[in-house]
């Protein structure tokens, strides 16, 4: 594999920064549902940040296709660090970080990950050989949820502290010789700023030799958009296994950030712990699916593999629904670390062997922008009174189910209309 040093410089990268940003996604979610028990207040806040996605995500990957994206990942480093810095500074100075600026900063991570992992893909593709694709993506996806695997870890730890000289996390019992009191929301924040900053640095000395070499689209944002689309058009087959192969993505992330904090606290009735350890059984699955999914599933069509994938995580999704067994739920996020991870990296190949470099960036914008629409409408959907009352969050997981099983058929559907 070319590039070796560029390729390893953007791994230590990504983890730097991954991990307290990790702990910033996992500790704001449960601030607002635990802490000042205000929930829908985040809910309606995530709702309006991810409309916002859409028309951000679609400039994002333009900017991807048009400059460099090593001085992409530079710029949204110092735009972000900086502004995270001086929430925390605030928070420090003032002893208190308003609903607002907490809400600031989980925006803020949002708009970074739209294109922060559109670029690293893209940077990926570009530094690498065809014949290294699968490679690469499941290294991608086990650094990173290696990362989100301590991220969880840490994250339980600083949200509850310890009250003696052992902690649990994951079900499992540890033993500590100090005590850790819980972190306030202002000191996760200042070392997430530093962890920016650190990869300013670092993507300072990445030097790379591109392996697609390919003409770069220079026109207006519109005339850039358009060529997005044109080649989707021209490409349904792609259109459709790019957006049905994203579903189960969309469900993923609103059931993180909404459904999994109101799951734990009202149908579970456990801690901040349970709900961060969930995270790290999350993390071990997709970085078991990151080892060996690819190495078991790349001798078989991608459409298949992803619809074996989402029909075992449609299960979990249903035991989720009719059962708070600890056990249980620890096992389904486990399958669907595996599965959300091995239908990405599956998906990611496919899309880079089939997307000329040029038009990475815009196509995933597409894809992005219809993944944007859906997780409105769930997000909409688990906000609605029912899913507030008494333990009901737990249909949100059978509606997820719903949402999976559809989409499978759906691949099959276009799967044989290919084939014919």
């Amino acid at each position: 594999m070319k590039n070796k040093q560029a390729i390893t410089l953007l791994f230590i990268s990504n983890i730097i920064s991954g991990f307290a940003q990790g702990i910033s996604m996992i500790a704001i979610p449960w601030y607002f549902v635990d802490i000042v028990a205000r929930p829908s207040v985040f809910a309606y806040f995530y709702l309006i940040i991810t409309f916002l996605t859409l028309f951000w995500g679609l400039y994002a990957g333009t900017i991807i296709d048009r400059y460099s994206r090593k001085k992409v990942f530079i710029y949204t480093n110092l735009v972000c660090g900086s502004v995270i810095a001086l929430v925390s500074y605030y928070g420090f100075r003032f002893n208190n970080v308003p609903d607002f600026l907490v809400l600031l900063v989980f925006g803020l991570t949002i708009f970074n990950y739209n294109i922060h992992y559109p670029n690293l893909y893209a940077f990926g593709q570009e530094i690498t050989e065809k014949k290294n694709y699968g490679k690469l993506n499941s290294y991608i996806e086990v650094q990173g949820q290696v990362t989100s695997m301590f991220a969880g870890a840490f994250a339980a730890i600083l949200l509850s502290g310890t009250s003696s000289d052992s902690f649990t996390i994951a079900g499992i019992n540890i033993s500590l010789p100090f005590t850790i009191e819980a972190w306030p929301i202002q000191k996760v924040f200042l070392m997430d700023a530093i962890t920016y900053f650190i990869g300013i640095v670092l993507f300072l000395f990445i030097k790379y030799i591109p392996i697609v070499k390919e003409d770069i689209h220079v026109g207006s944002l519109f005339s850039r958009l358009k060529g997005g689309f044109q080649y989707l058009r021209s490409h349904p087959s792609i259109f459709a296994f790019g957006t049905l192969s994203y579903m189960l993505f969309a469900f993923t992330l609103v059931q993180v950030h909404v459904l999994l904090p109101s799951y734990v606290e009202r149908f579970m009735n456990q801690s901040a712990n349970i709900y961060a350890s969930a995270e790290v059984y999350y993390s071990l699955g997709a970085i078991f699916s990151g080892i060996l999914v690819y190495r078991l599933l790349n001798k078989y069509s991608e459409y298949l593999s992803i619809v074996l994938l989402m029909f075992i995580v449609s299960i979990a999704f249903i035991g989720m629904s009719f059962s708070n067994n600890i056990v249980l739920f620890f096992t389904a996020n486990l399958i669907l670390g595996i599965t959300n991870a091995g239908v990405r990296i599956l998906r990611t190949t496919y899309l880079f062997s089939n997307v000329p470099n040029n038009l990475i960036g815009r196509a995933g914008s597409v894809f992005s922008s219809i993944n944007v629409i859906i997780r409105m409408i769930l997000i909409l959907i688990f906000s609605m009174p029912f899913f507030l009352i008494e333990d009901n969050i737990r249909w949100g997981y059978f509606v997820g189910a719903l949402l999976v099983l559809i989409t499978l058929l759906l691949l099959l559907y276009y799967y044989k209309q290919e084939g014919d």
